[in-house]
């Protein structure tokens, strides 16, 4: 079989797809996630961290943002690991807006054996033996089968202290599905009318209303029982919690409802 030969300007072309096709994924990355902050602002999406810096949030304590036990690296916000303890370190950081009705999207993972951390919602207040520390409903962030709960047996797989849960109030779905330690994980919150969801790597894992009877007589049962209108206020805060793991967060991002 004779082989054609390429004409001069096909051979230049097939040049320039090779050459193009062999630039760096970095490259081509940042093209397409270009594009989709562009699509998102186009769909009312707004980042809640531009990768680069703390503008739009501070210490839940103060007007400034911590000056240690956060970092920002390689476009993620970062909770520096201490030694374990609730807010103990650098502290919870919250969004310097309210928010009502609003759905939230971010990438994190776990980097610490065992680590706890979490996302609050609806935060308007901090602790009363403890100003570095935020209280509002929370999306649970725990490294579940090592944690020393888990291991001493005083939580179980699943229940409403692990990953994914509204912690204290609401156990994630037992078909949750949750990436190794150290890698990334994708989440979602739906809050509107009341009514809240949790996703966990694009599966639904909670569901429940928070202006529900059934809200009330779980909070009643819980420690959040002395805690006025917890978790039912109009408006509040987005917490990062610190709880003294390494974890890291980006592409945090929120659309109002």
């Amino acid at each position: 079989m004779k082989h054609r030969r390429l004409p001069i300007m096909g051979l230049l072309a097939f040049v320039l797809l090779v050459g193009c096709t062999s630039k760096s994924k970095d490259t081509m990355s940042k093209v397409a996630v270009e594009e989709q902050v562009e699509q998102n602002a186009n769909e009312g999406w707004k980042m809640l961290f531009n990768g680069h810096n703390f503008e739009g949030w501070k210490s839940i304590s103060s007007d400034q943002t911590p000056k240690y036990g956060w970092k920002i690296e390689n476009k993620e916000l970062i909770v520096e690991e201490s030694n374990g303890g609730e807010s103990l370190h650098g502290g919870d950081i919250i969004t310097q807006k309210k928010y009502s009705d609003f759905e939230l999207k971010w990438e994190w993972k776990m980097n610490t054996v065992g680590g706890n951390s979490g996302l609050k919602y609806y935060v308007n207040s901090s602790g009363k033996n403890n100003a570095k520390h935020g209280i509002g409903l929370e999306y649970q962030i725990l490294d579940d089968p090592n944690h020393p709960w888990m291991l001493e047996g005083k939580m179980e797989p699943n229940d409403y202290h692990t990953t994914g849960a509204c912690y204290e109030l609401y156990a994630p779905s037992t078909k949750k599905n949750v990436s190794p330690l150290g890698e990334w994980n994708s989440s979602r919150i739906v809050s509107i009318n009341g009514q809240i969801e949790h996703w966990l790597n694009g599966e639904k894992i909670v569901e429940f209303d928070r202006f529900s009877s059934d809200f009330n007589t779980r909070v009643s049962e819980s420690k959040f029982n002395n805690l006025d209108r917890f978790g039912q206020q109009e408006s509040g805060h987005i917490l990062l919690q610190d709880h003294g793991g390494n974890v890291h967060f980006r592409n945090i991002e929120v659309k109002e409802l």
